[in-house]
């Protein structure tokens, strides 16, 4: 987006809390969507992303994403993204709940790294300013003249206010606050909280989306394994070795990662054995290799070659589909902030992404942004079809900060996590609650850590979880296991003012 602007004939500031590099798109394994093969089309690309949302998928935003993907894939090359190809042409992929061989992958499984590299280069080549290990404090809205950021540096206590102007908030996704993750630790959702304390409204923050297949060994980073590996034949198999999503659904394997997910949650819970396996021994061993070596490098390091073991796996937390409520051309509800990529909800995703539409949304959004930037003009949110005020209370500022995120990170796990009640959801929100009181800072003009942020957004989930009494998607609740048609609408919050406490 940043690039894009610079093109545009903007100078934007890129401010990111850690290294330039240092987001989900590195991690980004499998690919990028796009209707790009002889047998495809932006219409059934926009077809399988609506079936896959759950009911909730915004058409006009689908529809921009898979319309306008093949051109964005064309700036990808033109950029000198390095892509896949046989014999000349794209090579592609298939994934879960994709009709048709549509994912664009680079370095065999190491597309967000070839995409990230790639970008980097060509922002630090524009002479686009960057200013690293610097984070985000605070948003002010600034009446006409836009929005002052109030940032800091990594070890700096001074806060620093930015002249008022446009901001973008880019800053990624929440799948760190789980204690099972597949996220890089910056991954705390601080972008969500900062805009909610602004005022600015969020929509669908209950549906968390996990990954079924991530590597399982104790005391092993979870690390993922690309659902790339099951659209090349992989299989689920349990201890026992029998495919236990046979007969589950039609796709098996390759249905919506949010029924492989409760699935493979159910066989573990069902055999007390920690983690299932994906068998890839049927994928010959040469195109295995050549098109995950990134995987084979993680597995070889922990004595396993896929061509003859199985690979041992579980769910964890992994994409966040909610987020600050934008309309198609990025604008919040707040004057000159705006929102991209996973920090923001379009509702594009619906209750349910479709496999490898994430890099796609910040490549498509992003460069809708810019253009807003460059020729602004007003718009207006969509408005949620229910609407909750949240209030988020004052506190002492004496906690312990490392003790309470490790709490966070349990209560979403075990509580906010692939399987849901209501009663769990109450009690979460009750402990998260009393913990944020001891590190939310004491008085209004102090800006939040970035503990404080992580326990909001934690409690935002939670409370848009319990909003939700039925299962869609990402979302379930086993107190109230099937879809209800009075629920096809998005949950919005905003901030409500707590009450006051008195003398």
């Amino acid at each position: 987006m940043a690039l894009r602007c610079r093109e545009l004939g903007l100078r934007p500031t890129l401010i990111t809390k850690s290294r330039l590099e240092e987001a989900n798109t590195r991690y980004a394994q499998g690919g990028i969507a796009a209707a790009v093969g002889p047998d495809d089309s932006p219409a059934l690309h926009l077809r399988d992303t609506v079936r896959a949302g759950a009911g909730l998928v915004d058409v006009a935003a689908a529809k921009a994403l898979t319309y306008e993907a093949p051109a964005r894939i064309a700036d990808l090359v033109r950029y000198g993204v390095p892509f896949d190809t046989i014999e000349g042409q794209i090579a592609l992929g298939r994934e879960a709940a994709h009709s048709r061989a549509r994912i664009l992958h680079a370095g065999g499984d190491a597309t967000g790294l070839s995409i990230e590299e790639t970008l980097k280069g060509r922002v630090l080549d524009a002479g686009i300013e960057v200013r690293e290990r610097t984070a985000l404090r605070a948003l002010r809205p600034a009446g006409r003249e836009g929005v002052v950021a109030l940032i800091s540096t990594e070890r700096g206590k001074n806060v620093e206010e930015t002249e008022p102007g446009p901001v973008v908030l880019a800053t990624g996704g929440a799948g760190s606050l789980y204690r099972q993750s597949s996220n890089p630790s910056v991954a705390t959702g601080e972008g969500v909280a900062i805009a909610f304390r602004a005022g600015a409204v969020l929509t669908d923050m209950e549906f968390m989306q996990f990954h079924p297949t991530v590597f399982w060994r104790e005391g092993a980073p979870r690390y993922l394994i690309t659902e790339a590996v099951r659209g090349e034949g992989a299989v689920l198999r349990n201890e026992a070795g029998e495919r236990f999503l046979v007969g589950q659904h039609r796709d098996s394997e390759l249905a919506p990662r949010d029924i492989v997910s409760r699935a493979v949650d159910r066989e573990i819970h069902r055999s007390g054995h920690p983690c299932v396996y994906l068998d890839a021994t049927g994928i010959p061993r040469d195109r295995f290799f050549a098109r995950f070596p990134s995987v084979c490098r993680f597995l070889s390091s922990y004595g396993l070659d896929p061509s003859r073991d199985w690979i041992p796996v579980t769910p964890v937390a992994h994409y966040m589909m909610g987020g600050v409520t934008t309309d198609l051309e990025g604008r919040t509800n707040l004057r000159a902030l705006y929102a991209c990529g996973e920090v923001a909800s379009t509702g594009v995703h619906g209750a349910n992404r479709l496999a490898s539409n994430s890099l796609l949304e910040g490549l498509v959004f992003g460069e809708r942004v810019a253009r807003q930037l460059v020729h602004p003009a007003p718009g207006a949110i969509p408005a949620p079809g229910r609407m909750v005020r949240f209030a988020w209370p004052p506190g002492a500022g004496r906690g312990d900060a490392a003790k309470a995120f490790d709490r966070v990170r349990d209560l979403l796990w075990d509580e906010v996590g692939i399987v849901r009640t209501g009663s769990g959801l109450r009690g979460a929100l009750e402990e998260l609650a009393e913990i944020g009181e001891k590190v939310e800072p004491s008085r209004s003009a102090e800006a939040p850590g970035p503990v404080a942020n992580a326990l909001l957004t934690a409690s935002l989930i939670a409370r848009a979880a319990l909003t939700r009494t039925e299962s869609r998607g990402a979302h379930f609740r086993s107190d109230f296991p099937r879809r209800r048609p009075g629920w096809r609408l998005h949950i919005g919050i905003v901030r409500k003012e707590p009450a006051s406490r008195g003398p």
